[in-house]
Parts: C-alpha cells; sequence; structure tokens
C-alpha cells in the first residue's frame, strides 16, 4: 500500500507555472505506476497525465501536451507536474494517483489517491 500527498498548489495568473509535488510513502513507490487527474466544480475528475514506474513511459492529456510535464524521483519517492502556460480552465483540484500496473488514463483503474491540492488560474 501506498499513500499520497499532494503539495505546490495555489494561485496564479494565466500565463503562468506551478510544480505540483506528490510524496509517497509506503511500500515500493518505485514499482506503482503514477498518474494526476484533476476535477472542477461541477465537473468529473479527468485524466491530466501519468507516468511509468521507471520514468520511460509518459501519457498526457490533450489538455495538457506542450503544457504540462510529468516526471518522478523514486530515490525521492515523489512525482511531480510541472505546469506552464497555465489557463483559467485549468483550475481545479489536482489529485496523485497510483496504481500496481501499467501507465493508464482510466482514472478507475488507480487503486490509491492522495487528498488533492487545488490550483487556481485567474485570468
Amino acid at each position: 500500500q501506498v499513500q499520497l500527498v499532494e503539495s505546490g498548489g495555489g494561485l496564479v495568473q494565466a500565463g503562468g507555472s506551478l510544480r505540483l509535488s506528490c510524496a509517497a510513502s509506503g511500500r515500493a513507490f518505485s514499482t506503482y505506476t503514477m498518474g494526476w487527474f484533476r476535477q472542477a466544480p461541477g465537473k468529473e475528475r479527468e485524466f491530466v497525465a501519468a507516468i511509468s514506474w521507471r520514468g520511460s513511459n509518459t501519457d498526457y492529456a490533450d489538455s495538457g501536451k506542450g503544457r504540462f510535464t510529468i516526471s518522478r524521483d523514486n530515490a525521492k519517492n515523489t512525482m511531480y507536474l510541472q505546469m506552464n502556460s497555465l489557463k483559467p480552465e485549468d483550475t481545479a483540484v489536482y489529485y496523485c494517483a497510483a496504481r500496481y500496473s501499467r501507465i493508464s488514463y482510466i482514472r478507475n483503474e488507480y487503486d490509491y489517491w492522495g487528498q488533492g491540492t487545488q490550483v487556481t488560474v485567474s485570468s
């Protein structure tokens, strides 16, 4: 089992940047595929990005391609999401998630979730 804690959210102006972190504790972080999802008010939780256990494979939702970069440091048990050129429509609670299998964009395939961190982008 793994416990996940997100940080790094906040208020930023459109065009700005934020870096989210997801710190993991528990067993064998380096064996988990990790993902970022987000949920805006009144909307379903949606996929943002995912990274394989070694970091060799990544996947992005179209909304973040070219602006977001997912990465991980297994030595630090931490995953990151660098978000650049932020837009008001990126405003959401961002969640990190883990699954003990290959990379996926499907929310229900993730087994462990953090509590989320709020990202607000002002226009």
